[in-house]
């Protein structure tokens, strides 16, 4: 369960943030502690990565996983996110602490995050002009929702399952469902 600690700005939580132990999510003021992940939520994080870090390779895009923030600027207030996965194919997004231009964003669902991923985070990543898709992965089962925003600024939702593939069109990549839950899910463990 996460609960805000204090209200602080901009500069006091991203100073605070470089030198702490646990990571902190920050809305309009609010920073809040990040629950630690479980074994499958890092094993399908870092199945995706596994795969996207060599593909992106000579490219302009560049994928971070877990401790790089997104920051999300919504009328007069700023938040921070911590996402699973990023890619940012923008080469002005250049801060070192958080990118403000990804294409890509990926949260791997959790009991007790899945809630503010699937409604309170697709909400405001969806004002981020840059960012196409937006994909949720659960943990305990073969499911995945992509939310895909069209050259018309329009989003469209996908649900895939267990017979389907991941289709990531910001970074021309596509995944199996044995990619992403390979060690995870019963059928996929070696």
């Amino acid at each position: 369960m996460q609960s805000p600690l204090s209200i602080f700005s901009v500069e006091q939580y991203l100073e605070a943030e470089k030198s702490s132990d646990i990571r902190h999510e920050y809305v309009a003021g609010q920073v809040f502690a990040m629950a630690g992940a479980s074994e499958e939520h890092n094993l399908i994080a870092g199945n995706i990565y596994a795969i996207l870090r060599p593909h992106l390779r000579g490219s302009s895009c560049r994928a971070f996983v877990s401790d790089m923030k997104v920051k999300v600027k919504i009328r007069n207030a700023n938040i921070f996110y911590y996402p699973d996965i990023i890619v940012t194919c923008d080469p002005e997004d250049k801060e070192r602490y958080f990118k403000t231009r990804p294409n890509l964003i990926i949260e791997v669902l959790s009991n007790s995050t899945a809630t503010i991923d699937k409604r309170e985070k697709r909400i405001n990543y969806q004002t981020i002009e840059s960012l196409k898709e937006y994909v949720l992965i659960y943990q305990n089962q073969i499911k995945v929702e992509v939310y895909r925003q069209d050259d018309q600024g329009n989003w469209s939702t996908e649900v895939l399952g267990k017979d389907d593939k991941l289709h990531l069109d910001s970074v021309k990549l596509t995944l199996t469902m044995a990619d992403i839950y390979e060690d995870v899910i019963a059928e996929f463990k070696k």
